[in-house]
Parts: C-alpha cells; structure tokens; sequence
C-alpha cells in the first residue's frame, strides 16, 4: 500500500509583500519513499498564511486521483483552520464567531473543495526544528518567492 505525504511550507517576505508556497510529496511504501515530487510558485503581493494555504491547496490538487494522505504543515494557523474553525465558518456562512468575514475565504474555500476529494490526515510539526523535510519545503516556498522579489 503506497502511503503519500505532503510537507507543506509558505513563505513571505513582508506580510504583505512577496510570497512563495513549497511542497514535498512523497509516495512510500512502508518507510522506503518510491517517489518524490516537489511543487512551488508564488505571488507578487500576499501574506504568509495565505502562501500556507496555497502550499495544502496545491498538494491536494496536485493529486490525479482521490487519494489517503497525510499533510504536514507547521501552520497552527492552517492545521487549526481546516481540522476545526472551518466547521463553523461554513455553519455561519463563512462568517467567524464574532459574525465578520472570514479572511483568505477564497482560500479556505478552495481548501475545502480540494480536501474533499481525497481522506486526508493533517499533522503540525515545529517549523525550522530539524524536519529535513519540512525544510526544504521551506527553501522551494523561498525558491517560489524569488522571482517577485
């Protein structure tokens, strides 16, 4: 049984200002990874937790099929969102408890069409604490940041 697994990472440089998005997937099978794949881009204007965003966004989207997997994100912001305040914006119309607009809607939105095609497993670790993996996530959201500095 082929497990996947996404290492998610945003970057930004300003918040606003410059930002990248960077993903590893890897296919394992046991503990032996079979395939990797990286994926980054970027925008000319926007903030950190909306390139935390674009990075689970495009894992999920990156997948041909519905899938099981596991993302991993060092965003409280992103793992918080999507695995419980997310239940009750959609109860409130995309409204928060306070009755504002929810911000990065569009994104959260897209995260949600994107997420339910597949089973997926959300996992937060600690950023810039060793995670090889989470790592160079980190450099590929960098390296899709750099063509908008």
């Amino acid at each position: 049984m082929v497990e996947i697994v996404a290492h998610t990472d945003g970057a930004c440089s300003g918040n606003p200002g410059p930002g990248g998005w960077g993903v590893l997937l890897e296919a394992k099978q046991g503990e032996q990874i079979v395939k990797t794949r990286e994926l980054k881009g970027g925008e000319a204007v926007t903030t950190n937790n909306r390139m935390e965003l674009m990075a689970a966004i495009m894992a999920l989207e990156a997948l041909a099929r519905g899938s099981a997997i596991t993302i991993v994100t060092d965003s409280a912001y992103v793992k918080n969102g999507v695995t419980s305040w997310i239940h009750g914006w959609k109860r409130n119309g995309w409204k928060t408890s306070n009755k504002k607009p929810v911000k990065n809607v569009d994104l959260w939105q897209r995260l949600d069409e994107a997420q339910a095609r597949h089973e997926v497993h959300w996992k937060w670790i600690k950023g810039h604490a060793g995670h090889d993996e989470n790592e160079r996530a980190d450099a590929l959201a960098r390296e899709g940041m750099a063509p908008f500095k």
